[in-house]
């Protein structure tokens, strides 16, 4: 049989047009992810390079913040983060990340003592009446609770009180109180900064008390993120005075309302009362009230 009209394929079985793929076939430009795939690993570099830059103009970024910020998950910022960390830019702490070259180092009390003066004294004297006869009351470090240790010096109708502190100064403030103001401390290892004691030795007193009242300094307080130091032996030291109190109570001027410093040492569910000074941010203190955290303003 003559194949060589109806048999011949030369025209309607040759694929050299239709079956050719070297057009639509060829992924040569819309298959190609040389751009687009360069562009995909370049993104999380700059993310973390926009990140860098903000941590240059502020003390502390949050997870939740970057996430909005940057259109990305938290799970994704938490990588961004660890990632940086371990390339030695930044610290990771509770809920986001400060910058490794931090520029709120801890101050030593004598440089700390003057400021908001006059609010950590109407600070003081608002804890010092909460102090009743017969009490025992521990005293943590720093310039606010030594504005209650001074207020209560100044109560000459107090009997019968224990005090106990892991402040040298503090101790010394109200050495000229005894025998109606017993004085107790802690013991442990001296930390020239703050003058305070602390580990090795600086909470086996505290864990063998059960005291009626704390009144406990931080160099932070904000809702979501708790209640944070500047240092780590002092934020260990509070968290046992915590634990020995019946009555937890927070003092900080207005400078510590939002803000986060390096170690986190309670929530703020585990503190019945901060009082603080008018200067406080105000949204920041609706939002702690809001969180059930009774919030007492001085002035």
């Amino acid at each position: 049989m003559d194949t060589s009209r109806n048999g011949d394929t030369s025209r309607n079985g040759d694929t050299s047009r239709n079956g050719d793929t070297s057009r639509n076939g060829d992924t040569s430009r819309n298959g190609d992810t040389s751009r687009n795939g360069s562009e995909i690993d370049v993104l999380p570099q700059m993310r973390r390079e926009q990140m860098l830059a903000l941590l240059r103009t502020r003390d502390f970024v949050r997870v939740a913040d970057l996430s909005a910020r940057f259109g990305v998950s938290e799970v994704t910022i938490r990588s961004d983060l660890d990632a940086l960390a371990e390339q030695g830019h930044v610290r990771r702490v509770r809920g986001g990340a400060i910058s490794r070259s931090f520029t709120r180092a801890e101050r030593r009390f004598e440089e700390t003592q003057l400021a908001y003066a006059s609010e950590k004294i109407a600070i003081g004297r608002a804890a010092a009446d909460l102090v009743q006869p017969g009490n025992t009351v521990i005293l943590d470090v720093g310039t606010t609770t030594t504005a209650v240790a001074r207020a209560l010096a100044a109560r000459e109708d107090l009997y019968d009180v224990i005090v106990l502190t892991n402040a040298l100064n503090i101790a010394l403030e109200l050495e000229p109180l005894i025998p109606r103001i017993t004085v107790v401390v802690t013991g442990g290892t001296l930390r020239p900064m703050q003058h305070s004691l602390v580990d090795p030795l600086g909470r086996q007193l505290i864990e063998r008390i059960n005291a009626h009242i704390a009144f406990i300094g931080c160099n932070g307080i904000d809702p979501q993120y708790g209640v944070t130091n500047i240092n780590l032996p002092e934020a260990d030291i509070k968290q046992s005075m915590l634990r020995a109190a019946q009555q937890r109570v927070i003092v900080a001027d207005g400078s510590k309302v939002g803000e986060v410093a390096l170690a986190y040492f309670c929530s703020v569910v585990e503190i019945d009362l901060l009082i603080t000074g008018a200067s406080a941010d105000a949204e920041i203190v609706r939002t702690l009230r809001e969180r059930k955290l009774e919030v007492m303003q001085v002035s």
